[in-house]
């Protein structure tokens, strides 16, 4: 049951976790980690990990992404980054990593004020395809049904519709908005769209008929959305809340299961953890794998919020180089700090609560931490 407690006479708030506040709790029975599967199934496609990289200029490019690709996940392009704005962006990504902090949101602004190019779209996903890897590119919803044929045309697998916020009930005396179940029907692709932080919004996008739906506002550690706009959205109970989503829509559409992707505030191993037994089918990583030798950010991190050409809502943050990819993913770690090795710590928590598959570990035991 959702507890309340007075802000006042006027106003009543809901208590939130984020997945600092919780911790796993053991169970009775532990298994050998060689013997747990991370394996995650999206639609008709197979992942050896539950791992999407996020649509995020400093994360991903396609090399980065076809190299996650082949350690069994699946990177997403930014379809409105510098990659399809520019025919070689690497001069201005390191532009981006070596600006002054007090240039830095002026100067991207204006970088990323190129505009978007349908030829580049396509050439950098035929790039991805090429690679013999899972396709998958994601737009803004305001830019979605200017490129989305584009997009499909060039043969994506995974069509992401990625914002701070998206709705399936969007209004605007302005514009006309994306009709989100319209869209998704017409498609011949699985689509995967977010974010949602609560359980109404949730059960509203698993209802257009989304493949899986972001849950978090994204680019945990480069938002500054709670300064500028007051918004937050605290991880464990947005993640517990669309479990509870899901869990009704299936009962509601006869057993349709929509896949949840924590997205937002994973920036170590135990929390990439805690969201799986939260409720997450899988994760959208973006400072942890920006912390990668190979990532085009440099050390540096920022998102689409960053550059907003009205209100920037991020900032670009240092994270340093930690180790290769294939090490951040797979190990092995040489500091006990959560940086590195995601899939070994995965495996360890599965093993040492009993479970064998990432669905079962769903149902694992936790607490509320009010020693941290």
């Amino acid at each position: 049951m959702a507890q309340d407690i007075e802000i006042g006479l006027g106003k009543t708030g809901r208590i939130a976790y984020s997945l600092d506040d919780i911790a796993i709790v053991p169970s009775r029975r532990t298994r050998d980690p060689r013997d747990v599967s991370v394996a995650w199934q999206l639609d008709a496609f197979y992942f050896d990990i539950p791992i999407m990289g996020a649509p995020m200029d400093s994360v991903m490019s396609p090399e980065t992404a076809i190299k996650l690709g082949q350690l069994g996940g699946v990177g997403v392009l930014d379809l409105e980054g510098l990659w399809t704005r520019y025919e070689d962006p690497t001069p201005l990504l390191h532009e981006i990593a070596h600006l002054p902090a007090e240039e830095a949101t002026k100067r991207m602004q204006a970088i990323y004020a190129e505009p978007v190019k349908r030829e580049l779209i396509a050439e950098r996903l035929k790039q991805i395809r090429d690679a013999g890897v899972p396709v998958a590119g994601a737009l803004t919803p305001g830019r979605t049904k200017e490129f989305y044929k584009t997009v499909v045309d060039a043969g994506v697998d995974l069509f992401v519709i990625r914002g701070t916020t998206v709705s399936a009930e969007h209004v605007s005396s302005n514009d006309e908005p994306l009709n989100l179940r319209r869209f998704i029907y017409e498609l011949d692709v699985p689509v995967i769209v977010g974010g949602a932080a609560t359980y109404q919004a949730a059960l509203h996008l698993m209802r257009t008929g989304a493949a899986g739906v972001l849950v978090g506002f994204g680019g945990g550690a480069t938002s500054t959305t709670r300064a500028t706009c007051g918004i937050e959205a605290p991880m464990a109970t947005a993640l517990a809340d669309a479990a509870a989503a899901r869990r009704d829509y299936m009962d509601e559409s006869g057993g349709r299961y929509v896949h949840l992707i924590a997205d937002g505030g994973l920036g170590d191993t135990g929390s990439i953890v805690k969201a799986f037994a939260m409720g997450a089918d899988g994760v959208m990583l973006g400072t942890v794998l920006a912390r990668a030798d190979e990532a085009p950010g440099q050390g540096m991190h920022w998102g689409n919020e960053s550059h907003h050409p009205i209100l920037p809502r991020g900032q670009r943050v240092s994270v340093g180089t930690v180790a290769p990819l294939d090490q951040i993913i797979n190990g092995p770690s040489h500091f006990a700090d959560g940086k590195t090795n995601v899939v070994g710590a995965l495996r360890r928590t599965l093993a040492s609560t009993g479970y064998v598959d990432l669905k079962s570990f769903q149902k694992c035991p936790v607490i509320v931490d009010h020693n941290r």
